[in-house]
């Protein structure tokens, strides 16, 4: 004991130093709580009461180049866009307008298949119509996405290669110069669970993956590649709700098809830490938004 005390005293090498442990992942309910700055509009861009998203502006009067932030929460009613809010502001304050969509999720009356896909690509096209009074660019688009929302974000730039009479597609769909998936579920087959986050994928599809084949071919991305644009995925290391592999194994099957696809891993970093802008993850975030806007110096 005296040695000890001696060593801690006298900064004495004693061995090898003591392996810290590794940090505690962000909470659902610490996510929830962060703080959610007020959107500089509020736009509907449909009739129902969840057809609506917030717009963030950045200084000056654009036109301005414009992310497509689609929150998560396993896709389930019981979470908003709140949480993603800080980011889509902080993301403004770095010269990027945020157009964060709300949809209708499982739970929600028309949510889950089809009306989540439908409400994110009439949220999306209507960028073109927000575009002349806000100060957008929507030449200069690309969706963001966190978690289920990660999902969302490279459906919306899988939809243009699904055929043009498919209704999910739309007549026109927004071409996006990329998406930026933040623990991202691309591969809904392979995370459907019995439990978790991965519980709700049926519900998302009206059934089992493999009971409803033709509607994940629809609805999934990894079903759908070639995607046809950059593709940056950011993961946390320490993610314990969607497994890294997610990302991984997406990411090779995209480079097979002939997509340019990106892993940026932020060591240390769990699930939420990717949306909270005063976390060191923010960067990551950021400079992939930037880069697939050509935005950064």
């Amino acid at each position: 004991m005296l040695f000890e005390i001696a060593v801690a005293v006298l900064g004495l090498a004693a061995g090898p130093a003591p392996v810290s442990d590794p940090p505690t992942p962000m909470t659902t309910a610490e996510a929830l709580a962060l703080p959610r700055p007020a959107p500089d509009r509020r736009l509907e861009y449909g009739p129902g009461s969840l057809h609506f998203g917030e717009l963030r502006l950045p200084p000056g009067p654009g036109p301005h180049p414009v992310a497509i932030v689609v929150h998560g929460g396993c896709w389930l009613a019981a979470y908003d866009l709140g949480y993603v809010s800080g980011l889509a502001a902080a993301l403004a304050e770095a010269g990027v307008a945020t157009w964060s969509i709300e949809y209708r999720r499982v739970g929600d009356e028309g949510g889950g298949w089809p009306g989540t896909f439908e409400d994110l690509a009439r949220a999306a096209d209507f960028l073109r119509a927000a575009a002349p009074g806000h100060g957008l660019d929507p030449e200069r688009a690309i969706a963001l996405g966190h978690s289920a929302g990660g999902h969302l974000a490279l459906w919306l730039a899988a939809r243009a290669g699904l055929p043009g009479d498919d209704p999910l597609r739309g007549a026109a769909p927004l071409p996006l110069r990329g998406v930026v998936a933040l623990a991202g579920i691309p591969d809904l087959a392979a995370y459907a669970a019995p439990s978790g986050c991965g519980a709700a994928v049926p519900g998302l599809l009206g059934g089992e993956p493999a009971a409803v084949r033709e509607r994940l071919q629809r609805a999934s991305p990894a079903e759908m590649l070639p995607l046809g644009v950059r593709q940056v995925l950011v993961i946390g290391s320490l993610d314990p709700i969607v497994p890294t592999q997610q990302a991984r194994g997406y990411a090779a099957a995209a480079r097979r098809a002939g997509d340019e696809v990106e892993i940026r891993e932020v060591e240390g970093a769990g699930h939420f830490e990717l949306v909270d802008p005063k976390h060191p993850a923010f960067g990551v975030v950021r400079d992939a938004v930037l880069d697939l806007l050509g935005e950064r110096p």
